[in-house]
């Protein structure tokens, strides 16, 4: 297979006891050549426990610390960093929300996009940041 798959899982799975959204398959992360995707990061950790209900700023720490995680599994980091772009709820989290990602990026310069949407795919949702990385060449 040309791309890496990591942390793969069926919405069947993911979205149990929540919504019925048959058992279409994705994945945390895909790592193509040196470029790195990951699946849009919220409050949730991986084993489906939600941190920071109410609380925009912690689920921004708990995508982070997802975001880290699944870049290092893809054999990334941080640094790699190129574009992100985050979907908040109300403007009012937009604050904390940065502030968070802020203390995760420091020194990384990413290009970056923020929207304000309606909702995110679960109600307790306020945040979720979608990455784009790339691994310099030499060192992947």
């Amino acid at each position: 297979m040309a791309h890496t798959r990591i942390r793969k899982f069926t919405t069947k799975e993911w979205y149990k006891g929540v919504q019925d959204l048959g058992a279409a398959e994705f994945c945390m992360a895909v790592r193509a050549g040196n470029r790195v995707f990951l699946r849009g990061q919220t409050g949730h950790d991986f084993e489906g426990k939600f941190h920071g209900m109410g609380n925009a700023g912690a689920q921004a720490e708990q995508a982070m610390r997802n975001v880290k995680q699944l870049l290092e599994e893809a054999g990334a980091k941080l640094e790699h960093i190129c574009k992100i772009t985050v979907f908040i709820t109300d403007r009012a989290y937009r604050e904390p929300v940065y502030q968070a990602i802020g203390r995760h990026l420091k020194g990384v310069f990413p290009c970056s996009t923020g929207l304000i949407v309606k909702g995110l795919a679960r109600p307790c949702m306020s945040m979720e940041i979608d990455v784009e990385a790339e691994i310099p060449a030499g060192e992947g």
